[in-house]
C-alpha cells in the first residue's frame, strides 16, 4: 500500500467528527479554515460553532458591524483574521451575490485567504486537485522523506508545495487533504510522535536516521521586542471609566483598551509618580492613583512580549465620552484587558 492510500486509510478510522467535515458548503468551510488558522481545532472549534449559530449565513455575517465579530472572536488571537472574515463577507454578498468563488485562483484573490487556505477550500468544497501544505504536512512530509530543508525559506516552501501536489490524490483530494494534516495532528505530532504504531514508520526516512524529532527545520528569524505598558484604569465618582478604540495599523487594531502610557522599563510608583498625567484625558487635574499589579503581567504575542502594569486612577470626573464600567464587557478587547475587567472590582472603588 503506498504512501496516499495508507493516509487515506488511517484516516477513515481515526479521524474526528468535526461539524465542517459534515459539509460541503464553501461559507462554513471557509469559516473554519479561517478560524484555525494559527489555532488548534480544540481551541477553535467553540468560535466556530458561536459564529455559526450567530451568523448562519455569509450575509449574516456580512450585515455584522465589526465589532460584534471582533466581540465574538475575542480571545481567539491574531485579529487581523476576524477583520478578514468580514471584508470577504461583505464582497461575497454584496458584490458576488452570495456565491462563493469556486476554484483556487478565484479563491486565492479573497482577501486573508493564501495558498493553503485557498487549496483547502477548492478541495474540499469543490474537489479540486489542489494540495494543501500548513504545518501538519510540513511535518509528515519533512519526516517521511527526510527533508531538512527548511519550511520558512523560499526553496522550501516551493520544494514542499512541489512534493505535496504530486502525491495528492487527484480521485479523492478533499479526503487525501484533510488525511495528512489529521496525520499530522494526531499521529505524527511535534513533539513525542508514538513512532511504533505509525503506519508509515516502514518509509520514513527520519525515523530510520532518528532525526524524527529533528524535522522539520525551521529558522528562527523573529526576534521579540519587549514592550512595557501601563494602563490608566481611569474612574470617576459615578462609576464611569475612560476606554478607548485602537485605531491605525499594529496590534489589537479596533480593539479597546484603557489609556495606554509605554514606558522604557517597568515602572515602580515612584516613577509613575513622576509621569505628567495631566496631558492625559482627565477633566480634573485632581486625581489619586494606585498600582493594581506589583508584578508585571506579561502578555506573550507571536513577536513581543508585553510586560504590563494597570494604574487605578480615581478622579472626580472624567470626559463625556467616557462609559459606564457595567458596560465595559460589551467592548472588543484584548484578552489582557478582559481578564483584567473580569478580575477587577469596580465596585470597590
Amino acid at each position: 500500500m503506498d504512501f496516499k492510500n495508507k493516509l487515506i486509510n488511517w484516516y477513515s478510522i481515526h479521524k474526528r467528527e468535526l461539524p465542517w467535515r459534515s459539509t460541503e458548503n464553501p461559507y462554513y468551510i471557509w469559516l473554519s479554515e479561517i478560524i484555525l488558522q494559527q489555532t488548534q481545532v480544540k481551541q477553535g472549534l467553540p468560535y466556530y460553532n458561536a459564529f455559526v449559530k450567530k451568523y448562519p449565513s455569509v450575509f449574516d455575517l456580512a450585515r455584522a458591524s465589526e465589532e460584534e465579530i471582533l466581540k465574538l472572536w475575542q480571545g481567539l488571537g491574531y485579529y487581523s483574521r476576524a477583520r478578514n472574515l468580514h471584508t470577504t463577507a461583505k464582497h461575497i454578498a454584496y458584490d458576488l451575490n452570495g456565491v462563493f468563488p469556486n476554484n483556487y485562483n478565484a479563491l486565492l484573490k479573497l482577501k486573508g485567504v493564501g495558498d493553503y487556505t485557498a487549496s483547502a477550500i477548492a478541495s474540499i468544497a469543490f474537489n479540486e486537485v489542489a494540495a494543501v501544505v500548513d504545518g501538519n504536512v510540513y511535518r509528515v512530509l519533512a519526516r517521511y522523506y527526510g527533508i531538512d530543508t527548511p519550511i520558512n525559506l523560499t526553496a522550501g516552501i516551493k520544494e514542499f508545495k512541489t512534493l505535496a501536489s504530486s502525491l495528492i490524490d487527484e480521485q479523492q483530494p478533499a479526503t487525501y487533504n484533510q488525511a495528512i494534516m489529521e496525520f499530522g495532528a494526531r499521529q505524527c505530532k511535534p513533539k513525542n510522535p508514538d513512532c511504533t504504531t505509525c503506519p508509515l514508520k516502514d518509509g520514513c526516512v527520519s525515523l530510520q536516521k532518528n532525526l524524527v524529532n529533528v524535522l522539520p527545520i525551521k529558522l528562527k528569524k523573529t526576534k521579540i521586542i519587549t514592550k512595557y505598558f501601563n494602563f490608566l484604569v481611569c474612574v470617576d465618582k459615578d462609576k464611569k471609566v475612560l476606554f478607548e478604540k485602537r485605531v491605525g495599523k499594529g496590534i489589537w487594531q479596533n480593539l479597546y483598551q484603557f489609556p495606554l502610557i509605554e514606558s522604557k522599563k517597568s515602572l515602580s510608583v515612584n516613577e509613575f509618580h513622576l509621569l505628567n498625567l495631566e496631558n492625559t484625558a482627565l477633566v480634573s487635574n485632581e486625581f489619586d492613583y494606585s498600582l493594581y499589579n506589583e508584578t508585571d503581567k506579561v502578555h506573550k504575542l507571536s513577536h513581543q512580549h508585553l510586560h504590563t502594569k494597570f494604574w487605578i486612577v480615581e478622579t472626580a470626573q472624567l470626559p463625556k465620552e467616557s462609559i459606564s464600567v457595567t458596560t465595559l464587557n460589551k467592548y472588543p478587547a484584548p484578552v489582557l484587558i478582559s481578564d483584567f475587567i473580569n478580575e477587577f472590582n469596580f465596585k470597590s472603588l
